[in-house]
């Protein structure tokens, strides 16, 4: 397993629109209080400060919840959303360039019966994790893990997978609720791969 992790130096040489795209296919995985789950990233949004209006160190903009970003590629930045939902993003780059790429969506792989118990859900069907909030609750991600390092020692990582995603294979378009970032909502920086039901509503 240990050769497959992917190391903070794979985020660190990327900014977030060149990893958005190079973690779709990777594996995600958890365990949480011994209990391992893992599912395979379909779904990404890369957010790409200080430019970018949509994101949330927009201006270099600082603030107890941004902090997180301006770590070291490879560091896991979670926030919640609405006081509801628990969002998972990578941060990329090197520290101090406030890059993160949204984790929107997951197919299953292995502790589905563990991931539906936490969705309170008697099937597994598409809600289970095709959704950035469903997904960390499915994996049993929350804010505890925000700005650790992605490492087994840390209970969250990513791995390399079989799942070789191809340039063709990448459906490119815009994000999902960012309305209020004027021109910037406009840039296609949401990723997914092409023919997979396991990806988010718009």
């Amino acid at each position: 397993m240990g050769d497959s992790i992917l190391k903070p130096s794979f985020f660190q040489k990327k900014d977030a629109l060149q990893c958005a795209k190079a973690l779709l296919g990777k594996k995600l995985v958890t365990r949480i209080n011994g209990n391992y789950c893992s599912a395979l990233i379909t779904e990404t949004e890369a957010y790409c400060a200080p430019e970018d209006k949509a994101s949330h160190a927009y201006k270099y903009r600082k603030t107890a919840r941004t902090q997180t970003m301006y770590k070291k590629g490879g560091t896991a930045y979670v926030y919640l959303c609405y006081g509801i939902h628990r969002l998972f993003n990578v941060v990329c780059g090197p520290e101090g360039m406030p890059h993160a790429v949204l984790i929107r969506a997951l197919q299953p792989i292995s502790g589905i019966e563990l991931m539906m118990k936490r969705r309170k859900m008697e099937k597994a069907g598409l809600r289970l994790s095709s959704g950035p909030g469903t997904l960390s609750q499915a994996m049993g991600i929350d804010l505890s893990l925000n700005g650790h390092l992605l490492s087994p020692e840390n209970g969250i990582w990513i791995e390399d997978a079989s799942a070789n995603i191809e340039e063709e294979e990448i459906v490119s378009t815009t994000r999902i609720g960012i309305d209020y970032a004027g021109e910037w909502a406009l840039k296609p920086w949401r990723f997914y791969i092409a023919n997979n039901q396991w990806i988010s509503k718009n």
